[in-house]
């Protein structure tokens, strides 16, 4: 059982000066992106034209912008309304940045729908934005193997490299929840957009990662906010970041939590919430 996706690399020249703020850079990205994306894949006739859900497009079901930013789910969790996108954009390094005209700078985007070969289309549509030219592409597909490991770690450090919300009826970053978030996310992408869910046993999983307990937890609350442009709405999209250590028997769990590095966890994962990274030992 594997987990397929495709990294991508998108490099820019500046037109005009760029400015990326500490967090709030993967929402204006993703705007910026839709709006490119919608103008060059919707129909005269498709109401995606001025910006409205494309639910009720005759032209939905071969519509790149409806497959990639208003995915329509038949599968996945109870309670799944909105269905994840298939992709996250990855940002970290330009946090905070101020790129001037002519300088050049590159985008990450993670791309999960391994079943349709959209590289080339997701390159015209990022070689339309206003403010920077694209310069280079590339792109890696990955396969990664949801197996068990050789090795048998006893210990798990977490870093949550940017905000994290996940939701839980208890606490968030007990490590029973992490494993749910990463799992269910894992498995509802590949459903979606790949050979189809997790074949593994949800419930039993999840019972065993009760018996791994927080050894060390040095998490910070980041405060962030993203004011809509379709409803003028603003909601909060921060979360939080730091380190959470775990200890005892995670070795069956840690090639979901490897796919959740590159998938994200919890909320908001398409504006490059929720990255992780993990170390074994």
């Amino acid at each position: 059982m594997t987990f397929e996706f495709r990294a991508c690399t998108f490099r820019f020249v500046a037109c005009e000066p760029v400015i990326f703020d500490a967090w709030g850079s993967g929402n204006w990205l993703r705007g910026a992106f839709g709006a490119a994306l919608r103008e060059i894949a919707c129909a005269p006739d498709c109401p995606g034209r001025s910006g409205m859900p494309v639910l009720s497009c005759p032209h939905r079901e071969n519509c790149i912008y409806a497959r990639i930013f208003e995915p329509v789910s038949p599968i996945g969790p109870s309670g799944l309304a909105d269905p994840p996108r298939p992709f996250v954009f990855r940002l970290r390094h330009l946090a905070n940045r101020s790129i001037s005209p002519g300088s050049e700078f590159s985008v990450q985007m993670n791309f999960f729908d391994s079943r349709r070969p959209d590289f080339q289309e997701l390159a015209h549509v990022f070689g339309r934005l206003a403010r920077a030219k694209l310069a280079d592409t590339s792109s890696t597909l990955f396969s990664l193997s949801l197996g068990s490991l050789l090795d048998q770690p006893k210990r798990l450090c977490v870093r949550f490299l940017s905000p994290t919300e996940l939701k839980s009826a208890g606490a968030p970053f007990e490590f029973s929840t992490l494993f749910a978030r990463a799992r269910d996310r894992v498995s509802t992408l590949r459903s979606l957009y790949g050979p189809g869910p997790l074949d593994v046993q949800f419930r039993a999983l999840g019972e065993r990662a009760r018996a791994v307990r927080i050894t060390r937890m040095d998490l910070h609350r980041v405060r962030r906010e993203r004011t809509s442009g379709r409803t003028g709405q603003t909601h909060g999209i921060g979360g939080f970041m730091g380190v959470v250590e775990y200890d005892g028997p995670v070795a069956e769990f840690i090639p979901i939590l490897q796919a959740a590095r590159w998938t994200g966890v919890g909320r908001h994962c398409v504006w490059g919430n929720g990255e992780i990274a993990i170390d074994a030992k």
